[in-house]
């Protein structure tokens, strides 16, 4: 298993939190996420369902959705789980989570005309 090494604590709230820093980088990213009970592509699911639980969708998820990205979860994985997580724990938050997605994965689709929707619709119920 790759070695998880984090410095974004230091980097950014070394002189200001020292403390806070070195329990995010050591503690959080370096024992936890090195801790091998839990594989990686398991671990990155797990946050990005406890962030989007939680209703974060800031900088913090985005970079935890490219982690899971890079861990191996597909987008069609990924968006599975963020339906599935959306019935639990909110439909804005599932669709808060979707525009982040889309732009970690690189998809962009355009919108669907009103024929092309009636007839996703209809397929859809059969």
């Amino acid at each position: 298993m790759e070695k998880i090494t984090q410095t974004a604590g230091r980097n950014q709230l070394g002189t200001f939190a020292p403390d806070f820093a070195h329990y995010n980088d050591d503690v959080l990213f370096g024992e936890n996420w090195n801790n091998q009970d839990i594989d990686l592509k398991t671990r990155c699911i797990i946050t990005v369902v406890a962030l989007m639980s939680s209703g974060i969708t800031d900088s913090s998820l985005t970079y935890h959705l490219e982690n899971a990205k890079a861990h191996g979860v597909t987008r069609a994985e990924i968006a599975a789980i963020v339906t599935h997580v959306g019935f639990y724990v909110g439909w804005p938050k599932a669709w808060a989570v979707f525009r982040l997605a889309k732009d970690v994965w690189n998809e962009t689709e355009p919108e669907l005309t009103e024929k092309e929707d009636a007839k996703c619709r209809k397929d859809h119920r059969n």
